[in-house]
């Protein structure tokens, strides 16, 4: 457990930045990011590098102690170098380049910008590659932000010809693929094909999923340069990218096979703003962020790191971007560090060090003032430093790994697919998968988020949100697991070329769930369909479907469970054996009493603990996060296990104990 803060020399003068660095390191500050925008001040004109400042910038900080996390700058190509190589513009889908004036204006398919990129992290890997004050690479900044993952550019049509070419062989077997007949839309070679954009009424489904399987490679192909470079020039410190949060427009695991840390940008506030939370949610949880918002993107990346993820930047203050963007209450900076190490991170990085007066960011707060006197947030950063140092004498088991007995399957494809495909237009993959984990760590537990693809031993309750497509083995790996099986609508609905199975849905799962999907259909918001369990043993016995419904079959009612019902009589909840189905996306009390069930059958203990506490489980340590606006007391803990607060937790307030 560690702070780390994010820093910009060549903002300030240079005669500020060894009391930069004394305060920093004096705070509790023990790793630094710099450079990620700095192309322009690295070489300001074409192929003449100004390493001077930026020597004298690395060294400062490292002569007082602080770990230097060096970036590669690509994140933002200079002006010269869009002077000469006009094509790195990304083209948006109404066929007009996104112009230089502010950030990420690339397309991950200029091979002129992939030479230009790899030249310039050369040339910074092997200037830094072995200084001993750099610990740590992040690659880039925040890939894909600005709608920047999907460019429609001449370069990008030609790179995906080839990619369809490597992944068909054949113009023939993608014609069946994707089912061209239709719509006479067949094509005789792989250069007729072009991008899914500006046709008169919807692009080919199948084509348009495909452009953004080959999008998402494309990202992975640019870090993976970049990562190569960094190896071979700096061996040894471990390799970085910051993504950003609920970010779902490229396949995050492949990028993160190719990386040590998978870190994450944590805007709470910002975030409950952007997202589709009700009026009603977002006035409770204004300066405090949603309880299980920040923690989904820590399990999700906690997921794909192979050392502990990192959260790289942490909103200190108020934001600049959402469309309102108000305080956090105080407390909320220290609640949002110690949740991050409650979930296994590694260090909390604040964006950023000093807040800037000047440019986009001027009104995005840091943890000092513009005037450089300490803010809120700084000051509850010194307080967590402090913190850390106790819980770390205190209990030597204290970094131990998150252990949980409960998977959620995260699927980046899904949400393109579903975009794609919607049939409703409020299908909103992330959102579900979201409320399904909600549902869950408000029922107390920890829960591990996985690909689809990862090994799915040791765990006694698995939940898989709507997804379309599944991998080929699923059905088996599932089976071997030994869990009870949560499986979401949709799930299983379509072939990996966006087709309806063979057998109908849930396709190659019908193996584990002998069930046939025979009609489906979407409801408007407003709608929603009544839902009655069965038994008496259910804290909530009605609840109401929303969005969506399956209408299905037994194929052998006498193995079948039907446990909940839709008010015409149609199977909503049906069970066979360890695997459970849910026919449609219900209410989050019915989806919390039916996760409750499920997970008492699979040999766990609820712990239900509201809409405004969280716990979570590192190690021996408990962990009590209290977003309440009053104070929370822990029932049946003596008081000499406490390590941080009390039994009465402060609203806004953290406490840590030792669990027996």
């Amino acid at each position: 457990m560690r702070l780390g803060v994010c820093y910009y020399p060549e903002h300030w003068q240079e005669s500020i930045w060894e009391d930069d660095a004394r305060r920093m390191k004096a705070l509790g500050i023990e790793q630094v990011r710099i450079a990620e925008f700095a192309w322009s001040r690295i070489e300001p004109t074409p192929g003449e590098y100004d390493w001077g400042w930026l020597d004298r910038a690395v060294d400062v900080l490292g002569n007082a102690g602080l770990q230097v996390v060096m970036c590669t700058p690509t994140a933002t190509p200079p002006k010269w170098l869009i002077d000469r190589h006009p094509d790195i513009l990304p083209v948006g889908a109404d066929g007009r380049p996104r112009a230089f004036g502010s950030r990420r204006h690339y397309d991950f398919s200029s091979p002129s910008y992939f030479e230009a990129s790899r030249k310039v992290c050369t040339a910074v890997a092997e200037r830094y590659g072995k200084h001993p004050a750099v610990a740590y690479w992040q690659t880039d900044n925040e890939f894909g932000c600005h709608n920047t993952v999907v460019s429609y550019s001449p370069a990008a049509v030609a790179r995906f010809r080839v990619w369809l070419k490597e992944r068909y062989q054949s113009i023939d077997a993608l014609n069946r693929a994707w089912g061209t007949v239709f719509w006479s839309m067949e094509y005789r070679g792989f250069d007729e094909i072009d991008a899914p954009v500006a046709t008169v009424t919807e692009a080919h489904p199948s084509h348009r999923l495909d452009y953004r399987r080959f999008a998402s490679d494309e990202v992975a192909r640019y870090n993976r340069m970049q990562v190569e470079i960094i190896r071979a020039h700096s061996p040894g410190r471990p390799v970085a990218h910051n993504f950003m949060q609920l970010f779902t427009e490229f396949d995050h695991y492949k990028v993160a096979r190719d990386l040590d840390v998978a870190t994450w940008d944590s805007y709470p506030l910002g975030a409950l703003e952007e997202q589709w939370f009700a009026p009603e949610i977002k006035a409770k949880f204004l300066r405090t962020g949603h309880p299980d918002f920040a923690t989904f993107n820590h399990d999700v990346y906690r997921g794909m790191s192979k050392l502990p993820f990192w959260v790289m930047e942490q909103q200190p203050g108020p934001v600049n971007w959402a469309h309102w963007n108000p305080a956090p209450l105080p407390g909320m900076v220290r609640l949002w560090s110690w949740e991050a190490f409650a979930h296994g991170a590694g260090c909390v990085s604040y964006f950023r060090w000093r807040q800037a007066p000047f440019a986009q960011e001027q009104m995005h707060a840091g943890l000092n003032t513009p005037d450089n006197r300490i803010d809120i947030g700084g000051s509850e950063a010194a307080k967590v430093a402090q913190e850390i140092a106790h819980v770390l004498s205190a209990d030597a088991d204290a970094n131990a790994d998150v252990r949980s007995k409960i998977a959620l399957i995260y699927d980046y494809e899904a949400k393109w697919l579903f975009e794609i495909h919607p049939q409703g237009a409020d299908f909103h993959y992330p959102r579900f998968a979201f409320e399904y984990y909600s549902a869950l760590r408000s029922l107390g537990f920890d829960v591990d988020v996985i690909s689809a693809d990862a090994p799915l031993d040791g765990y006694t309750m698995i939940v898989v949100p709507p997804l379309p497509v599944v991998p080929a083995d699923f059905a088996q790996r599932l089976a071997a697991s030994g869990a009870q099986i949560v499986l979401g609508p949709r799930t299983g609905s379509k072939t990996t070329d966006l087709q309806i199975p063979a057998n109908l849905p849930p396709g190659v799962l019908a193996s584990l769930l002998p069930i046939r999907v025979w009609r489906v259909e979407s409801m408007r918001p407003n709608v929603t369909e009544p839902v009655r369990l069965d038994g008496t043993g259910d804290a909530h016995r009605e609840g109401h479907a929303r969005h969506w419904r399956d209408l299905i079959d037994a194929v052998d009612e006498r193995t079948f469970g039907v446990h909940a019902r839709f008010a015409d009589g149609h199977p909503a909840y049906v069970q066979h054996g360890r695997v459970h189905y849910f026919a449609s996306l219900f209410d989050d009390r019915l989806t919390g009493s039916l996760f409750a069930r499920i997970a008492m059958e699979a040999g766990l203990t609820p712990t239900p603990c509201g809409d405004s506490v969280r716990i979570s489980q590192r190690g021996k340590l408990t962990y009590v996060f209290n977003y309440a606006h009053e104070k929370h007391v822990i029932e049946g803990v003596d008081a000499s296990r406490f390590v941080i607060g009390t039994r009465e937790v402060e609203p806004q307030g953290v406490a840590v104990y030792r669990t027996e």
